[in-house]
């Protein structure tokens, strides 16, 4: 990955094109990690909408055990975010250069511990769910606001409703019928927008096919790749923060 390019992927200072980018890159991790770390947990991991809906039907049906791992599977999703932010804003304040780098950099470490150790660590319990569970919400949790911090919301990686939702939006608008050419402002559908949500799609749709097949065909080191791909995009901008801090030693 050239050098300059990844600065601006990952680096503080951010561009429309370089949150794209991104995005589009976190997507297939984000795919890959939630369907091929299903078929190593039987678990989907990316999304809590899920989660909720499943904790209601087991309080409902009396399974309070099986309620109680979807609120360990919320929580840790909920740690995952608040790390990310937590890391953000300690790097902000200091005009770190990794600000958005350093949640990565800490993804992709817990990726190479699933990777690993993942066997051994369905035999350990974190609160109330196996350490391989809470292992990937916290991951998602994180990965999903390190994309949503730094592009203020526009962009989600980790699940696919809100974005499909924003397609069909704009296939609407496409397939509206301007009667009265002189009406302001013309409802159309924003091209570029639907080009950037599809790219969206289809990366996390083509990430949880390599995770799928990854994880069928070698197991947990499926994920040892999509640790080396962020750990490439992360390095830069934390080699940048310890180049500048080392300069600052010298002096």
């Amino acid at each position: 990955m050239p050098i300059n390019y990844a600065r601006r992927l990952t680096g503080r200072q951010r561009a429309a094109q370089a949150n794209r980018h991104l995005g589009i890159a976190l997507a297939f991790v984000a795919g890959a990690a939630n369907a091929g770390g299903f078929l190593a947990v039987r678990q989907y991991t990316s999304h809590m909408t899920g989660i909720l809906s499943a904790a209601a039907d087991d309080l409902a049906l009396g399974a309070i055990e099986a309620a109680i791992d979807c609120a360990g599977a919320l929580l840790a999703f909920l740690a995952g975010a608040a790390c990310c932010a937590i890391m953000v804003n300690f790097a902000r304040r200091r005009r770190l250069h990794s600000e958005f780098a350093l949640p990565l950099l800490l993804e992709a470490v817990l990726l190479l511990v699933f990777g690993m150790l993942g066997a051994r660590l369905q035999a350990i319990d974190v609160l109330v769910l196996p350490a391989t569970v809470t292992l990937l919400c916290f991951m998602m949790g994180l990965q999903n606001a390190v994309i949503t911090k730094l592009s203020n919301a526009e962009i989600r990686t980790t699940h696919m409703t809100g974005i499909i939702t924003d397609l069909g939006i704009e296939a609407g608008k496409a397939c509206y019928w301007n009667r009265d050419s002189q009406a302001v402002p013309l409802v159309a559908a924003d091209w570029k927008r639907v080009r950037i949500l599809a790219a969206l799609v289809a990366s996390f749709f083509t990430g949880a096919l390599a995770g799928a097949f990854g994880f069928k065909m070698i197991g947990f080191g499926a994920t040892l790749p999509l640790a080396g791909l962020l750990l490439a995009m992360a390095a830069v901008p934390i080699y940048d923060d310890l180049a500048a801090r080392l300069r600052q030693g010298r002096r």
